[in-house]
């Protein structure tokens, strides 16, 4: 009998069907992989070296929609950061639950770095230190994947009822419909931090 004429296995169908199964349960087993591709655990190993690698795959695929700027040293940086920010958040919102997956590993992924690469240069031309790049940097994974994760919450995040102060139920009641909610909160709050950082880079 000759061989198949489509590999049984690649890398890109052993990283669809782990995001199938985070999609689906919030995580992935090398044994539950295997069941779902129809092989055995060994047979996993013949294109990837473990479940790290897998992980890298799958954040790759989450950052496989991310758009970078063009690199213009004369655009205010303010605006390079917001455009990839909002990239990075709309390529994450795809897959929420693998969010917390993610953050559980260090980051080993080409097109992370890219992203990376192009935040720390945009903020190093600002005028921030090497420091005060990293914790920038720190400041916008919290605040984009705690964002992307928000589109992925109910339709109402907060139940009504007799512990809602009048003042938080007036706030509530300005809410619109999802994702109009979150998308609003984001630009806020997006507007909020690059102003406060702006603000260190006049001192």
């Amino acid at each position: 009998m000759g061989r198949p004429p489509v590999p049984l296995l690649s890398t890109e169908l052993i990283a669809g069907a782990a995001m199938d199964l985070v999609s689906a349960t919030g995580g992935f087993t090398i044994p539950e992989l295997a069941r779902r591709l129809k092989v055995s655990p060994s047979s996993l190993y013949n294109h990837v070296s473990g479940r790290e690698q897998i992980v890298e795959l799958l954040r790759e695929r989450a950052m496989s929609e991310v758009e970078l700027p063009d690199d213009d040293p004369d655009r205010p940086w303010t605006e390079t950061v917001a455009e990839i920010m909002r990239s990075y958040r709309r390529s994450y919102a795809r897959y929420p639950r693998l969010i917390p997956l993610l953050t559980a590993h260090a980051v080993n992924s080409s097109q992370a770095f890219t992203m990376y690469n192009a935040l720390a240069g945009a903020l190093t031309r600002a005028g921030f230190s090497a420091a005060d790049t990293l914790r920038v940097i720190t400041l916008m994974d919290c605040f984009v994947l705690g964002s992307a994760l928000d589109l992925a919450a109910p339709v109402e995040p907060w139940e009504s009822g007799a512990e809602v102060g009048p003042e938080l139920a007036a706030a509530l009641a300005t809410g619109g419909p999802k994702p109009d909610r979150a998308d609003d909160a984001f630009e806020f709050g997006l507007a909020v931090v690059l102003r406060g950082l702006a603000d260190l880079t006049d001192r």
